[in-house]
């Protein structure tokens, strides 16, 4: 059955599962997160199921939670993304491959370089999350005593985006000419020095590389808040985000695409992919005893520190028994804090039903058979509240292959999803065009 739209999948692959309980789950890789063996196999297998992307997340912080909580940590030791990918890259060929990389606590030069040699070793699949760091224990490891201001972090990262894309800009695609006979290896007229100047970077130029194979490796953004939104309606390409049901998707969706006018951006040249926790069962029933053995793996103390994490607040002295009292903004994550709250107040939830909410998985959540899951996946794309998913696996090898065998032969059976790749780049994939060279 043909159909105008068909979802985007991506594989949210670090931590292999954002549940606490997910190591300890029976038949588990206890070692998943950082087995590269296993690894490879897991890509291969999303990729041979034709997902657009495996996304890597990323965390600068091991001390952001109690010793009693990180000692139950499947999170604790995980390869760093650039070169995890690097080595994924060999040993597939079509799935795009998506780092995270700080504009707070790096430099543009450095994320230029490791994206564009990144597009470049896998063939034009590179895709560059920007984030600014929410977690405050990050700015100990660099040098700061507090965190940067929320406000600042994204105006950093609004002028690391237009550092970024101008050094992958440097040369031009037919710069290096590389002509034996005569000697010359580059036409210095088709090089561009950036020079750039700004309240935060001075940046002459040019990158040291050959513009990526994509232009520009793929823009991903995470985040919610105001000034999330702000930054994902001017630079992103493809939203990871987390709303709670459809119609908080539809609202984003909406208001992001909405947005993008004012900077004459074409609202198709961007897809908003929320995370999604999918469980498959032969039964609705199954699937649900399923997410309930492994919610009933979820240590408490685990469950404080998500909780914790989540509020940018430690909850671990609250009345356990009482309801979540006035929470004040920090300079973490704000729309993980506002989704906390809104959670506690609309369900009457006390701090311990929620630190166990937390630490196994809070947000949108598909828990079904592939026929169910395929509907509610269905829904969101035709009622406008997603373009895709980013699917969130609970626990692996088996969530995974629950997904890759029975929930994507089902999207495909209903035109849901492709059953081959149209082209070799993650751009290819996401139906995104290539970026002109701005000075070229």
């Amino acid at each position: 059955m043909a159909r105008d739209r068909q979802l985007h999948l991506g594989a949210f692959m670090r931590p292999v599962s954002l549940h606490t309980g997910a190591w300890r789950y029976p038949g588990a890789y206890p070692d998943a997160n950082f087995n590269f063996r296993q690894l490879s196999h897991f890509a291969q297998r999303l990729e041979a199921a034709k997902f657009d992307a495996f996304f890597m997340a990323d965390h600068l912080a091991v001390l952001n939670m109690p010793v009693e909580a990180l000692k139950r940590s499947h999170t604790v030791t995980s390869f760093e993304p650039f070169t995890l990918l690097s080595a994924l890259a060999a040993v597939t060929s079509h799935i795009g491959l998506v780092a995270t990389a700080s504009t707070t606590f790096d430099e543009p030069y450095h994320v230029a370089r490791r994206f564009a040699s990144l597009d470049h070793i896998s063939g034009g699949r590179a895709g560059w999350n920007i984030v600014t760091t929410s977690n405050p224990d990050a700015a100990l490891n660099f040098g700061r005593e507090v965190h940067v201001e929320h406000g600042e972090r994204y105006e950093r990262a609004r002028e690391f985006y237009d550092v970024v894309t101008g050094l992958w800009d440097s040369f031009a695609d037919d710069a290096f000419i590389r002509d034996a006979e005569s000697g010359v290896f580059l036409d210095p007229a088709r090089m561009h020095a950036l020079d750039h100047k700004g309240e935060e970077f001075s940046v002459r130029g040019p990158l040291n590389i050959a513009r990526p194979p994509q232009g520009w490796p793929v823009i991903v953004q995470a985040g919610q808040s105001e000034s999330g939104r702000q930054l994902a309606a001017e630079t992103a390409e493809v939203v990871f985000c987390a709303p709670r049901d459809l119609a908080a998707g539809q609202a984003l969706y909406a208001d992001i695409k909405h947005r993008m006018a004012a900077f004459g951006r074409n609202p198709d040249h961007l897809k908003l992919l929320p995370a999604a926790f999918v469980i498959i069962g032969d039964t609705v029933e199954a699937a649900r005893a399923k997410r309930a053995r492994l919610d009933s793996l979820v240590h408490f103390d685990s469950g404080i520190a998500s909780l914790s994490i989540a509020l940018g607040h430690d909850v671990a002295a609250f009345d356990l028994d009482a309801p979540l009292p006035d929470i004040p903004e920090t300079n973490a994550s704000k729309s993980s804090r506002d989704q906390v709250i809104k959670v506690a107040q609309e369900e009457g939830l006390t701090v311990r039903q929620l630190a166990q909410r937390y630490g196994g998985y809070s947000g949108l959540a598909f828990v079904g058979t592939p026929q169910t899951v395929a509907d509610e996946m269905a829904t969101w794309l035709d009622g406008k509240g997603s373009d895709g998913f980013n699917v969130v696996f609970p626990f692996l090898p088996q969530g995974l292959d629950d997904v890759v065998d029975r929930l994507v032969p089902e999207l495909q059976r209903r035109g849901l999803f492709r059953t081959d790749y149209a082209g070799a780049t993650l751009r290819d994939h996401l139906g995104l065009p290539r970026p002109a060279n701005r000075f070229f």
